[in-house]
C-alpha cells in the first residue's frame, strides 16, 4: 500500500482518528533530504500494512506543521491513539526509520 498523502482537510480523520499507529512524514517538494526519504517512506508503507504511513506537504498544511512544532524537514512523527508518541528529524536510513516506527 502506498503512502497516504494527507492534507489539512483530512488530517484529523486519517491520522488522529486512526485505530492503527500512523507514521507521518512532514516534507516539502523543494527539500532535498525529503526527496531522498521519499522512496524509503514508500517502501515502509508497502511493507508494513499494520500501520498507516502518511506524507504531509508542509507548504500545503503550514498550520498543522506549526501545531506540531515542525521546525526542520523531514520530520517524522509517530501517532498512536491520536497522540504523538515519538519524533525524529532529518534524513534516516531505512533501518533507522523502521526502528523509530517500531517495525
Amino acid at each position: 500500500m502506498a503512502a497516504i498523502h494527507v492534507t489539512a482537510d483530512d488530517f484529523k480523520e486519517v491520522v488522529l482518528n486512526s485505530e492503527k499507529p500512523v507514521l507521518v512524514d512532514f516534507w516539502a517538494k523543494w527539500c532535498g533530504p525529503c526527496q531522498t526519504m521519499g522512496p524509503i517512506v514508500e517502501e515502509l508503507a508497502d511493507e508494513h500494512p499494520n500501520m498507516k504511513v502518511c506524507k504531509l506537504d508542509i507548504d500545503d498544511a503550514m498550520e498543522i506543521a506549526r501545531q506540531y512544532r515542525v521546525m526542520s524537514i523531514p520530520t517524522f512523527l509517530l501517532f498512536k491513539d491520536g497522540e504523538v508518541v515519538s519524533r525524529t528529524v532529518g534524513e534516516q536510513t531505512k533501518a533507522e526509520l523502521m526502528t523509530f516506527a517500531g517495525c
